[in-house]
């Protein structure tokens, strides 16, 4: 058994998480593929590469490049003010879209654990409106723009702001028509709805954890989880607030195409120059490097750099991951709660990324 096998083996064993699946691989073919344990444990439901996962934060990664596929279309600088645009935008006017994309506004972080939504209330629910008060509770920037790296999922939702505005279109179709059909992948593949109950990996949370205890805090657990199945409890199929900042829901395999279409020279998606700029770390007004590129997070593997993005919240865990040098790439999914970039790829990548 590859070492790669045997620690997500062992993952399963020691019920670490309900199931894993990871994809390595280059431009054209998989190098390393692991799939294993249950979509949904009181059926014992193995998952597949059908299965979907939901991936929360790396869909700021699809808003990212949205953005600078309209800016190559002529539509905006994303040196511009955000003011420019958006009139009703509540920061100020030193704030420029390159700020957003990179973190580095100053604009607050309120936790999005509470900012879920059950299915019956997904058609009607008023986005609009929830953020509007969002966005007047948390009225302040700290510190001033590019100061400092400040992850805040507020960056997004006015980055899809923007993308509606220039597009005539809303978020979700956008995505749909610029960068899920261009990757020829179907609803069922890649999405910001659960297309197939059957298909969908079921979120769960152990039950003896502390940040089972800390949940609580966050959310209404009567009403988002259900009873608990073992040493588990499942989350009901929830849809975040807002999809720009983490609504994606989809299969390994869909990621990894996506990824795959950056490492080429002649992408489908965005020019080569557009790409270098996503893949480019920010330095701050003080000369540091801030450790995030335009929405991916920087960093190194075996002297390696790479360009990553985790997506964790209640129910599930995942982060992809692109390695511009060697034209290789990488994704996991998990369907247990994950909160923080727990660089967990490190641990699996090694095993390849050593030897090229």
């Amino acid at each position: 058994m590859h070492e790669i096998d045997f620690k997500l083996t062992k993952l399963l064993e020691k019920s670490k998480t309900p199931s894993v699946q990871y994809l390595l691989f280059n431009r054209e073919n998989i190098i390393h593929k692991f799939i294993g344990g249950c979509s949904n444990i009181k059926d014992q439901k193995k998952v597949d590469q059908y299965t979907t996962y939901n991936a929360f934060s790396v869909t700021k990664t699809f808003t990212a490049l949205a953005i600078m596929q309209l800016a190559e279309a002529g539509k905006f600088s994303i040196d511009d003010p955000v003011k420019k645009h958006l009139n009703q935008f509540p920061y100020g006017s030193t704030i420029k879209i390159w700020h957003l994309l990179a973190h580095s506004s100053g604009i607050p972080n309120p936790n999005p654990l509470s900012w879920v939504h059950l299915p019956e209330a997904h058609q009607n629910f008023d986005r609009i409106k929830f953020f509007n008060h969002i966005f007047n509770k948390y009225n302040k920037i700290k510190p001033e723009p590019n100061q400092k790296f400040k992850y805040s999922n507020l960056n997004y939702i006015f980055l899809s702001q923007l993308i509606e505005k220039f597009s005539g279109q809303n978020y979700e179709d956008y995505v749909r028509d610029f960068i899920v059909k261009p990757l020829d992948l179907y609803p069922s593949e890649l999405d910001f709805e659960i297309f197939s109950k059957n298909n969908h990996a079921i979120g769960y949370q152990k039950q003896r954890s502390f940040i089972n205890y800390l949940m609580g805090f966050f959310i209404d657990k009567s009403k988002f989880m259900g009873k608990d199945e073992g040493i588990w409890i499942p989350f009901k199929r929830l849809y975040v607030n807002h999809p720009s900042y983490g609504g994606l829901i989809g299969t390994p395999t869909a990621f990894m195409k996506y990824i795959q279409e950056l490492l080429k020279s002649n992408s489908k998606l965005l020019n080569s120059k557009s790409i270098k700029l996503l893949f480019t770390e920010n330095v701050t007004n003080n000369g540091k490097a801030s450790g995030m590129g335009l929405s991916w997070f920087s960093g190194k593997l075996n002297g390696f750099r790479y360009f990553a993005h985790p997506g964790g919240g209640g129910g599930y865990y995942c982060e992809l991951r692109i390695y511009p040098e060697l034209k290789m790439g990488s994704v996991i999914m998990f369907n247990r709660t994950g909160w923080t970039n727990e660089r967990f790829l490190d641990k699996l990548d090694k095993h390849y990324i050593k030897i090229y």
